[in-house]
């Protein structure tokens, strides 16, 4: 499987869950070639696109409320040649009830603030023994995802991490912030 460097993405100004963190994440989905997978709060459809090339034979459906990330998601989709990835603009918890089917996967890059709604409509479609994954920048969001997972019988870990790469002749290190993955596989 071939992971997609950060560089060849096109990203605006919207928000893209780096490399490291991507494919992290990615690993985590415990991906197939015929699943069908669902990115919340897509942004530059950065995970979306490296889950339509895992899931080849699948579909990918990608929800962004931002007018400017879906322009930068339709783009990357083109570049990519990812036809399998079907993108919605709409607030994920508006849209809730009119996605219908079962999941295989579930990743959540934003929840617009409403993370526990979030895991709790859409665990529903997720179908039994598979992983939904959850990248958050804030302690209290990792808090509020890992509680409600609890609370929804599922087995839930944790993964801090923190990237830092050289810049310049002197190799001096830049930080970016530290990221929480949290997985959970429904029982």
């Amino acid at each position: 499987m071939k992971f997609i460097k950060d560089h060849e993405f096109i990203r605006g100004s919207c928000p893209m869950t780096k490399e490291e963190v991507r494919i992290l994440s990615v690993i985590r989905l415990e991906l197939e070639d015929n699943y069908r997978v669902l990115d919340i709060g897509a942004g530059t459809g950065s995970i979306s696109i490296q889950m339509a090339k895992v899931c080849s034979k699948g579909e990918v459906i990608a929800i962004e409320k931002d007018d400017e990330a879906i322009g930068i998601i339709k783009q990357n989709k083109e570049k990519f040649k990812a036809g399998n990835v079907n993108i919605i603009k709409a607030d994920a918890i508006e849209i809730e009830p009119i996605i219908i089917g079962e999941f295989d996967a579930i990743f959540v890059g934003g929840s617009g603030g409403n993370i526990g709604d979030i895991i709790e409509k859409y665990g529903d479609k997720l179908k039994k023994g598979k992983n939904i994954v959850l990248n958050f920048i804030t302690i209290n969001n990792v808090y509020k995802a890992m509680e409600t997972l609890k609370e929804l019988n599922y087995d839930v870990e944790c993964v801090q991490v923190q990237v830092s790469k050289t810049k310049g002749q002197s190799y001096m290190l830049i930080a970016n912030n530290p990221i929480f993955i949290v997985s959970g596989r429904k029982q």
